[in-house]
């Protein structure tokens, strides 16, 4: 057992060491790396910040409502329901199908010890998160409960251990759905969709709580927090092991969560480690076979063959794949949706039967729908995921603005189908007339150029090769941080001003106006992006 716990330590620490960015700017001598790691801390403590300001709002409202009592609860849940739903998006990434996952088990260590180190360092990687969350309920609940000063550390200790469960919850789920997926021939593409299913499950869960609280519901709901939260600590007992402990003392408790953390730890890996070399085996495999059937190959053109390469990258990737397709697959089901149930009762149900006629939402559908496909693009990791093996791509007898020219031909191949299909569903549901229709769609195409040529530049501009973890790039590279979270703002932004100038301009002559603005910020970003590619070709 002692020998076991050395082994995992080690790795955990080599693991950490390797990626940490602080470690990476003690001593890097790049001074461009050195930049983009402040950039990436300074992003994150913003980041942190906003979570830790969110809480305590949170923790103010609650406190004037006089429900405080119910913090200790609401965090726990909180931290669970994070803890789990991130935990199941890099599942993947982290604990299968990793990059590194030859060098780890060529090493003299057990399977069931590499799969825990990998589940530790998913879980130190996720802890300032929680931190944030659970530091700023703590504050909280201190300014207006005023409770004894054993409750801080003792708060803060047993938060480390509340994320534990769910996430071993959510890990040992996405191992059932890579157990499943190796016994069929296109493994990623069946660990995907099951993946797919599964997050639409949970989020569409908030759908189904709120057909049950309408109205003057959700005000009784509000009253009777303290009781919905002891109902719901009845069911998920860490939450109310975690209450308990913290509110009233209660040693048991503490120990119970903590006991429970460990000993569902040990028994989770004792299972993953039976079938964890199968699994990644097939995962990097891609389920390759022994016979094989001469066939005509395909001529492509250099461009459809380097889209054709995205492509295979991003099927190859459940992480990819989940992060980059999920807009898309809602869109799809948006346009399905409001199709069936009709637009003017999807606008009641969203704005909860406001007094408002639903055609002046009309002029927003294009950004209604950018909002879900335009969210990621795949020319924003792109670049990156060619990690190591970038002197390759950089040897290819191809000009690097053709290998990028490529690259955003693929995501227009993958954005503007499902662009179109989810605005001609919204418009004619809306009963929008064919002319202001068709000035829609080619917004909402204009749209789909400036998200592909705008993630490009940010792919290149934040170009990094080093990562040990695709999760690094796809999830928490500063490429998709600089690229999201303006745009979801702006979209956000748009839709507000796109609703009132539709009271006041022709909504086709509107249309028309934001086309050839959203045409030429293309333009320009298709420019930059070709000018930065010829740049990279020197980075090697």
């Amino acid at each position: 057992m002692a020998t076991s716990l050395r082994s995992t330590w080690l790795l955990l620490r080599t693991l950490l060491l390797s990626t940490s960015q602080i470690n990476q700017y003690r001593h890097t001598k790049d001074p461009k790396r050195r930049r983009r790691v402040v950039v990436n801390l300074v992003g994150l403590a913003v980041l942190y910040a906003m979570f830790l300001g969110y809480g305590i709002v949170t923790c103010v409202g609650y406190g004037e409502l006089g429900i405080i009592d119910a913090v200790p609860v609401l965090t726990a849940l909180a931290l669970s329901l994070l803890a789990f739903v991130t935990t199941l998006f890099k599942t993947n990434g982290y604990l299968f199908n990793f990059k590194e996952y030859d060098l780890l088990v060529s090493l003299p260590f057990e399977t069931r010890t590499v799969a825990g180190c990998k589940f530790l360092y998913m879980y130190v990687k996720s802890l300032p998160w929680n931190l944030s969350i659970s530091l700023a309920m703590l504050i909280g609940y201190g300014w207006y409960a005023r409770p004894g000063v054993l409750v801080y550390p003792l708060w803060i200790v047993l938060t480390l251990f509340v994320p534990i469960i769910p996430m071993l919850v959510a890990s040992f789920a996405g191992f059932l759905v890579a157990r499943v997926s190796v016994g069929f021939k296109k493994t990623n593409i069946v660990q995907t969709v099951l993946t797919l299913a599964f997050v639409m499950l949970c989020m569409s869960s908030s759908y189904i709580a709120g057909y049950f609280f309408k109205d003057d519901e959700v005000f009784t709901m509000l009253r009777q927090v303290h009781e919905l939260t002891d109902r719901a600590a009845s069911v998920y007992v860490p939450a109310g092991w975690f209450a308990n402990a913290v509110v009233a003392g209660d040693v048991l408790g503490g120990l119970l969560l903590v006991g429970a953390s460990a000993l569902l730890f040990a028994v989770v890996f004792v299972v993953v480690g039976g079938s964890y070399r199968r699994i990644n085996s097939a995962l990097m495999s891609h389920g390759a076979k022994g016979s094989y059937t001469m066939a005509a190959q395909r001529q492509r053109s250099v461009l459809n063959a380097i889209a054709f390469k995205e492509l295979k990258r991003l099927t190859g990737s459940t992480t990819y794949m989940v992060n980059a397709a999920m807009g898309e697959v809602f869109s799809v089901l948006m346009g399905i949706v409001v199709l069936v149930v009709g637009f003017d009762n999807v606008v009641g149900a969203v704005m909860y039967n406001a007094p408002i006629d639903p055609a002046i939402l009309q002029p927003a559908i294009p950004f209604i729908v950018y909002f879900f496909i335009g969210m990621v693009a795949t020319t924003v990791c792109s670049p990156s995921l060619e990690g190591k093996n970038y002197w390759i791509v950089q040897s290819l007898p191809l000009d690097k603005r053709t290998l990028y020219q490529g690259k955003m031909l693929f995501n227009l191949y993958l954005s503007v189908p499902f662009m179109t299909f989810a605005v001609v569903c919204l418009c004619v549901s809306a009963r929008v007339p064919v002319v202001d229709a068709v000035l829609y769609v080619l917004l909402g195409l204009a749209l789909c150029a400036f998200s592909t040529a705008w993630g490009c530049v940010c792919g290149i501009r934040h170009l990094r090769l080093d990562w040990e973890n695709e999760v690094e790039v796809i999830k928490r590279g500063t490429a998709v941080a600089v690229y999201l979270l303006p745009n979801m703002f702006v979209t956000m932004a748009l839709v507000a001003a796109v609703v009132f100038l539709g009271t006041h301009v022709s909504h086709a002559l509107l249309a028309l106006a934001l086309t050839l603005v959203a045409g030429v910020l293309a333009a320009l970003s298709y420019r930059r992006a070709l000018t930065l590619a010829e740049r990279s070709a020197s980075v090697a």
